[in-house]
């Protein structure tokens, strides 16, 4: 059956209120990624991480959880709240880490490793996290990692410089680390540090575990070649800009976020690290797509219960832990 055609409000601001409206209407809860675009801002009710987003999904009273981030998140969110409807605004909204390991090449390594316990990033499949024993996002992989007795074998994937990251953190010595990568993060190099050194030395250093340059740059910081680095998850990046007595950074993770942080620390001065750092799946999501999502019950997020039950072990591992 064809959907009726859009019928979309003539300015975004009416746009806006139309949405709040029928959010209102439908008794539905707008969750937005930090890398969201600013028209998502305006509507959502929660920005968050992926583990903050979790948790919201989790809690969430609303019949309708509309999921402002990419095709996993929704996934996650539908795993935790099976009974409640959840959209994805554009189901081409997926992830580059996400597609870098699949159920079967993570089956093939479990059987290389049978006694190992599996630590699987939140971005990756429903499938994936099935067959995981523990989910972890960026804000608290060490820490999952740490609460695994010493001695035991670790799978760590999939994104590789998170857990190069991990490993360093931890000095855990029996952990495999599976070679995939975020293709936006994997692309800041060393070179970009030196560049936005040069340009802005007094500006603070805040990237994300991801970056493909967290290595090189915590050398530097061995070498005394740059001043101060920190490597944070997006939301400790937000308390970090508030909190710190610097009043410049240098961001190095997907540009949106510095929307938020003009938004809840107006007088700071923010720099992306590399201009070219955009999620394209992440800038899929519009204020035209949420409102035809909530308009049409559009895209609906189905995981398979058997799959669902399994990865929602890892899940709540991962948010138990925190």
């Amino acid at each position: 059956m064809s959907q009726p055609p859009s019928t979309l409000p003539s300015s975004q601001s009416s746009l806006t209120q139309a949405v709040l409206e029928l959010k209102r209407q439908r008794h539905a809860v707008i969750l937005a990624h930090n890398y969201q675009l600013p028209e998502i801002y305006d509507v959502a009710d929660f920005i968050g991480d992926s583990l903050e987003l979790s948790r919201q999904a989790a809690q969430t009273t609303a019949d309708i959880i509309v999921f402002c981030g990419v095709h996993f998140m929704a996934e996650t969110a539908k795993i935790l709240s099976p009974n409640k409807t959840v959209l994805l605004p554009d189901l081409a909204a997926g992830c580059s880490l996400a597609d870098s390991i699949t159920a079967e090449q993570l089956r093939q390594w479990k059987t290389e490793h049978p006694q190992a316990v599996v630590v699987m990033y939140v971005n990756t499949t429903a499938e994936v996290k099935a067959l995981s024993d523990y989910c972890c996002t960026s804000s608290n992989a060490a820490k999952i990692v740490q609460s695994i007795p010493e001695d035991q074998e670790i799978l760590f994937g999939p994104d590789m410089f998170l857990g190069a990251y991990v490993q360093r953190l931890t000095k855990r010595r029996n952990m495999h680390i599976w070679p995939g990568e975020c293709h936006v993060h994997a692309g800041f190099r060393a070179e970009h540090l030196a560049k936005m050194q040069a340009k802005h030395p007094q500006a603070e250093f805040i990237l994300h575990p991801e970056c493909g340059c967290v290595s090189q740059c915590l050398y530097m910081m061995d070498q005394k070649q740059i001043k101060t680095a920190k490597v944070l998850s997006t939301s400790a990046m937000i308390k970090e800009v508030a909190n710190s007595p610097a009043d410049e950074f240098i961001i190095g993770t997907e540009v949106g976020i510095i929307e938020r942080m003009k938004r809840e620390v107006p007088g700071k001065k923010y720099y992306p690290l590399k201009e070219t750092a955009v999620c394209e799946y992440m800038k899929k999501i519009t204020l035209p797509k949420v409102y035809d999502s909530l308009r049409l019950n559009q895209f609906a997020i189905e995981v398979p219960e058997q799959v669902r039950s399994q990865a929602k072990r890892a899940i709540d591992r991962m948010v138990s832990i925190g």
